[in-house]
């Protein structure tokens, strides 16, 4: 979204999704093709059913015109998104996951649901991640102190959602931390 630096708050889900796109991921394409010299690089030989690499934005575009089948990653699985969930509600801190685990997942459940094994089961499990991820996030924020705040493990989405309000807050802090001791001087002086 173009708008002016003093309105921009943080990046858009959009921006992040679109940011995502240069992630590179395994497709196994459904056409024959010698390698493809892009910008961003070159790709290929496309020859089915060998698995080859490409960017996120080009596998997508690949899938709508039905000539690939994307490859899930590793972690795109029912059995892994179980364990995680199990350690989002289990433990204190957030478990670990993916930098960009929630706009990839759009984009698989968007485009290439088809590849996907239960992806009614995952995306329930997506989703229940994210709320208890969110709500560990509500209470990080809830200790926060003037000079830490522990980040451990967020992803992208994550940090683009507290951004706004952890760096005003971090502001008033800042600002209160720097009146309070000018006041306890004017107190002493009197």
């Amino acid at each position: 979204m173009a708008l002016p630096t003093h309105i921009r708050q943080a990046p858009t889900p959009q921006e992040l999704e679109y940011i995502t796109g240069e992630i590179i991921v395994a497709i196994e394409p459904l056409f024959r093709m010698e390698k493809v010299r892009l910008v961003s690089g070159v790709y290929g030989p496309f020859r089915p059913p060998i698995k080859t690499r490409v960017p996120l934005w080009l596998a997508q575009s690949l899938k709508l015109k039905r000539k690939c089948r994307i490859v899930p990653p590793d972690w795109f699985t029912v059995d892994f998104l179980t364990i995680r969930l199990q350690q989002e509600t289990s433990q204190v801190e957030l478990s670990k996951m993916p930098f960009r685990y929630a706009e990839i997942s759009k984009v698989l459940l968007d485009v290439a649901p088809d590849d996907i094994m239960d992806p009614d089961k995952i995306r329930i499990l997506l989703k229940d991640i994210r709320e208890a991820r969110q709500a560990k996030c509500r209470s990080l924020l809830l200790g926060l102190d003037g000079s830490y705040l522990p980040t451990t493990n967020l992803c992208s989405m994550e940090i683009s959602e507290i951004r706004l309000f952890f760096s005003r807050a971090m502001g008033i802090i800042e600002k209160l931390t720097l009146e309070a001791p000018q006041e306890d001087e004017a107190m002493s002086d009197s």
